[in-house]
C-alpha cells in the first residue's frame, strides 16, 4: 500500500512540475533581455488576476493547458502584467504596470499584446507592436489559431538566382 501512495504522489509531483515550467516575468525589462537573447517575442498578458472574471477564464481554458504550454515555450517569453484589487504589488510593478498599460492603451481586460522590444542605451523601451488579441472561446485550440501568426516570422523569400538570363527570341 505504501508503494502505491508513493507511486501516486511522485506522479502527482511530476504532474505538478511540468504544469509549473513557465516562467512569467513580470519585470519587463528582464523579460526584454530574455527575449532579445532567446529571439522570441514578448507575450505580454494584461490581467485583473483577482476580480477579472474573463481573465480567469482565460487562464483556466488556455494558459493553464499543455498545450499553451508547449507553445509558449517554443514561441514566446511570457510577461503578466497584473492589476489585482485584492494582491498587494509593490510600488515599482505597479507603476511600471500602469505605465505599459498607457503606452499600449489597454482598456480592458483580457489582453494579451504580442510585442519586440529593444532598451536603447539611455534606458528608453521602444516596442513593435506584433498583434493583440484577448479571451477567445473554444479553448487552447482556438486561442493558438488566433495568436499564433503574431510570433510567427514571415518566411523569407527565396532570392533571385544570379547569373541566368532569359533567351529572347
Amino acid at each position: 500500500m505504501k508503494k502505491v501512495f508513493l507511486i501516486t504522489l511522485f506522479l502527482i509531483g511530476a504532474v505538478a512540475t511540468q504544469a509549473q515550467e513557465l516562467k512569467w516575468y513580470t519585470d519587463v525589462k528582464e523579460a526584454i533581455t530574455v527575449s532579445n537573447k532567446e529571439k522570441k517575442p514578448l507575450m505580454l498578458f494584461f490581467t485583473g488576476s483577482d476580480w477579472c472574471g474573463w481573465c480567469i477564464r482565460l487562464q483556466n481554458e488556455v494558459l493553464k493547458t499543455p498545450e499553451f504550454n508547449k507553445w509558449a515555450k517554443e514561441s514566446v517569453i511570457l510577461v503578466e502584467l497584473d492589476y489585482p484589487r485584492r494582491t498587494a504589488q509593490s510600488d515599482e510593478i505597479k507603476k511600471q504596470n500602469n505605465e505599459l498599460q498607457q503606452a499600449f492603451g489597454i482598456q480592458g481586460f483580457p489582453t494579451v499584446y504580442f510585442a519586440n522590444a529593444t532598451v536603447s542605451k539611455e534606458g528608453k523601451v521602444n516596442f513593435e507592436g506584433l498583434g493583440s488579441t484577448g479571451y477567445v472561446a473554444g479553448g487552447p485550440t482556438a486561442w493558438l489559431a488566433i495568436a499564433d501568426p503574431f510570433v510567427k516570422k514571415p518566411a523569407l523569400s527565396p532570392e533571385p538566382t544570379k547569373g541566368k538570363k532569359s533567351k529572347k527570341a
